[in-house]
Formats: C-alpha cells, sequence, structure tokens
C-alpha cells in the first residue's frame, strides 16, 4: 500500500488509472468505437502528435454516429469530428477527498489526470468511490 495512503492523505495519483485507451484526431470513428466496446472503456483521452490532449473521445459523442451509420447509412468521419473539445483536467497530487467534490460537482465521469503538462493517467468516478471507501 502506498504511504501517502497509510498516513490518511489519499491523492489522485494513488487511484488512477495509467493504462489509457487513448485516440488520435484523424482516427477512423468507427475503428475508435471498436476500440471502446472492445476496451469495455467508457471514453479515453485523444491526443495530438506532441501528445498533448485536445478532446476526449466518449461514448456519449458515439452514439449519434453509431446511429446514423446503422439506420440512415450514413459514412463515419474522425474522431476529430466528434470529440468533445473542452477538456477538463485533474492534477495527480490531488487530495482524494477534494477529488470527490470536484466529481460531485461536475457532469463528467471521467477526468485526465496530468503531472505538469504531461498525461499520466485517468480518474473515474468508480475509482473516487473506491478510494472513499478504502478511507472509511
Amino acid at each position: 500500500m502506498n504511504s501517502k495512503i497509510t498516513k490518511g492523505k489519499a491523492t489522485v495519483r494513488d487511484y488512477m488509472t495509467r493504462r489509457l485507451t487513448t485516440f488520435t484526431p484523424g482516427m477512423d470513428i468507427h475503428q475508435a468505437i471498436k476500440l471502446l466496446l472492445n476496451k469495455r472503456v467508457s471514453g479515453g483521452p485523444v491526443l495530438n502528435e506532441t501528445g498533448a490532449i485536445v478532446g476526449v473521445l466518449s461514448i456519449k459523442d458515439c452514439l449519434q454516429i453509431a446511429f446514423d451509420s446503422s439506420y440512415h447509412q450514413q459514412p463515419g468521419g474522425t474522431v476529430e469530428e466528434f470529440m468533445s473539445e473542452t477538456v477538463e483536467t485533474i492534477d495527480a497530487g490531488t487530495d482524494i477527498v477534494e477529488a470527490a467534490d470536484i466529481f460531485l460537482k461536475s457532469p463528467y465521469r471521467r477526468f485526465p489526470v496530468i503531472e505538469g503538462r504531461t498525461l499520466v493517467g485517468q480518474i473515474s468516478r468508480y475509482d473516487i468511490l473506491r478510494a472513499l471507501k478504502n478511507l472509511w
């Protein structure tokens, strides 16, 4: 167990997922949807060629294109056309209780986790609930 958790000071870093499913803006949206489904994840960050976060792609973003492709036989497009460009992040050193408060005030189910300007992971509502349970 991490020493920070033992001392009662759990942070986002202690509970974040480090193995991420990521996308690129030019990736075919149908390929991205298959990746989401195969990996059984609800979304992930979209990274440009330098590794900077330029968006987030979620299952919610993919529902319209999946419907249009299935029902109307319309072609797809790229991840960039369907991703959410508004990206809110959370710092890896954020206290887990503060992170819980951020989630309670936000409609987002997950946040990319950064350290400085570097993407280091992702934290979800599930991760926060697991962390709070461990603090009881």
